[in-house]
């Protein structure tokens, strides 16, 4: 029987590094629990499917769980299939790295209009989530705004921007294409309510915007001038000099007649989304970057025509029911990744990703992270301070699921997805095919046995 045993929630990057970090400790069980029946998390659900190589790391995250001393528990929603107090019941400590899974909001007039939508949601329906109802995209809009100049923005402009046909090989869903094909975009505008100077892509996805065949980019000489604290900025780091390199290259060119243009667009402030019964326009405030580096309005305002909004400002975690949370941070308290109650650390509750630390850095960020967070607990382990969980029974949290009607996807269940997955890529010629309804996936689960 080991002598530890952690539940680690989610199975992202953050949770199978956490995973990975304790299994190298002898002595150690782990079971990794998913609220979905496919492990991985945003490299299955949020990178984008033209994204190949980035999603490749799911090799090195499927090697971690599939470790002897790892056990994956999918389909399983802490808080509502079982509390954090029945957890505790079965684990002498628990990693939460739930992530950070809603998207944050304008709050100006008209964000709730028919076709204003956040980019979480779009990227939800084209990465074939379960949560994202099929037919919640059409693509009918002419004209599409994009608030948001981060790479999250730059994915959801690329993929709209990109013919079908560059995305069949891919592993979108087959009614993600269907939409894609019958697409009627032909302007999309990326908006930056600060310039480009404080825009967050990198410059490896900023290019990409300019290798799509059938799209021009366009963008204002105007919107490219620094004044002398943006100057500073720019010549003191190399990422911001590469991106106004790409930008000024594309300010210089004119354009060649392409099916779709891409707008990138600076120093315009969302004031409200414009329309009665849905949204036929944008309207934005001309800003100016403080010394703070805030965007300032100017009182100027000018109307985007556009059939279609997607909000692409940020994420933010969701309070867990038995857990404490920041809601000003839109995370859990933490120190170094131990939960604090009123200031003080909880022996037995851990953080890692972006549920501890915001939604900040790319995928390998969480490796250090979680490897905080796992040395914080181990080293609680070793004082002896971590609660001993009184059923050390690994049949018993699977069984008292099983005894409440929840259909638990092992990895020999996943396996099952993965390899209905490969046959529906055959029939159109890639790699695979996303399964994107739940009731799918849970199906070719059970067939697993």
């Amino acid at each position: 029987m080991p002598d530890l045993r952690v539940a680690v929630i989610g199975s992202g990057p953050a949770g199978v590094y956490a995973a990975a970090a304790l299994s190298d400790r002898e002595g150690v069980a782990v079971d990794v629990l998913d609220r979905l029946p496919a492990p991985y998390g945003l490299v299955r659900y949020g990178v984008a499917p033209d994204h190949v190589k980035m999603k490749s790391v799911d090799v090195a995250l499927r090697r971690i769980l599939e470790h002897p001393a790892v056990r994956f528990l999918g389909n399983v929603e802490v808080g509502t299939d079982v509390d954090l107090a029945e957890l505790h019941e079965h684990y002498d400590a628990l990693v939460l790295a739930h992530g950070a899974a809603v998207d944050r909001r304008l709050g100006i007039p008209g964000e709730d209009l028919p076709g204003s939508f956040s980019a979480t949601d779009f990227v939800a329906w084209y990465s074939g989530h379960p949560d994202a109802a099929i037919d919640r995209f059409t693509l009918e809009a002419r004209s599409v705004a994009v608030i948001g100049v981060g790479n999250v923005a730059v994915d959801v402009a690329r993929v709209m921007a990109k013919a079908a046909d560059d995305m069949a090989p891919t592993d979108v869903p087959d009614h993600v294409l269907d939409v894609l094909r019958a697409s009627r975009v032909t302007d999309i505008s990326m908006i930056g309510r600060r310039g480009p100077a404080q825009a967050k892509f990198t410059t490896k996805e900023l290019r990409e915007l300019g290798e799509i065949a059938g799209a021009d980019v366009l963008v204002d000489p105007a919107d490219l001038a620094l004044d002398e604290a943006a100057e500073a900025a720019v010549q003191a780091d190399a990422v911001l000099r590469r991106n106004l390199d790409v930008l000024r290259d594309w300010a210089d060119r004119e354009p060649a007649g392409r099916d779709r243009r891409l707008h990138l667009r600076f120093l315009l402030r969302p004031v409200a989304v414009l329309g009665g019964t849905a949204v036929t326009g944008l309207r934005l405030e001309r800003s100016t970057v403080d010394a703070t580096g805030a965007a300032v309005g100017t009182g100027e305002t000018v109307d985007l025509d556009a059939q279609m909004v997607l909000r692409s400002v940020g994420y933010r975690g969701l309070p867990l029911s038995g857990l404490p949370f920041d809601e000003r941070s839109g995370v859990v308290p933490n120190a170094a990744g131990r939960v604090l109650r009123d200031g003080a650390p909880v022996p037995g509750e851990y953080v890692a990703g972006w549920i501890k630390r915001g939604p900040t850095g790319i995928i390998g960020t969480n490796k250090h992270d979680a490897r905080e967070t796992v040395t914080a607990l181990l080293a609680d382990a070793d004082a002896g301070v971590l609660p001993r969980a009184p059923v050390r029974d690994a049949g018993a949290l699977p069984a008292l699921l099983d005894d409440r009607g929840v259909q638990v996807v092992t990895w020999q269940g996943w396996l099952a997805i993965d390899a209905s997955e490969v046959d529906l890529g055959t029939t159109r010629g890639c790699a695979r095919v996303k399964i994107a309804e739940r009731e799918a996936l849970l199906k070719a689960a059970r067939e697993a046995g």
